[in-house]
């Protein structure tokens, strides 16, 4: 009888392997070309919508805006934090939860935004639009 549990655990464990694996193959699928979205908050000011959407780490050159009647993309790329060299080789990653890579975040606008004066701009890692309202 003991034989036979030997065999049960034996092919249940060869189980779990396939299917981890398959999970992890599926998960590394999908990820690849994935696009990651920034936080934002979104304000309802008296003369505008204010959108601030978290880029940290982001250069204003990998950031692109995109504004038409009823959509706003921003989109761009974000590369991954590592440590300088003067830190050291790194030896092993012990967390690594900073989104990386390429990003978009699509939000529909009302039909009272002005499309024509949105602005914009950069500080503290933060981007802000400004979407007056008509």
């Amino acid at each position: 009888m003991a034989r036979i549990r030997s065999l049960k655990l034996r092919w249940l464990h060869g189980q779990l392997s396939e299917l981890t694996y398959e999970h992890a193959q599926t998960f590394l699928a999908a990820s690849r070309g994935a696009r990651w979205q920034p936080a934002i908050n979104v304000f309802r000011c008296d003369r505008a919508f204010c959108i601030c959407i978290d880029l940290a780490g982001v250069a204003k050159e990998e950031i692109t805006l995109l504004v038409e009647p009823g959509l706003l993309v921003v989109r761009g790329t974000r590369t991954s934090p590592e440590p300088k060299p003067d830190h050291g080789q790194t030896v092993r990653v012990l967390a690594m939860e900073i989104d990386s890579g390429p990003f978009e975040r699509e939000l529909r606008l009302p039909p009272e935004v002005d499309i024509e004066q949105v602005t914009a701009e950069q500080e503290d890692g933060l981007l802000w639009i400004r979407l007056p309202i008509q």
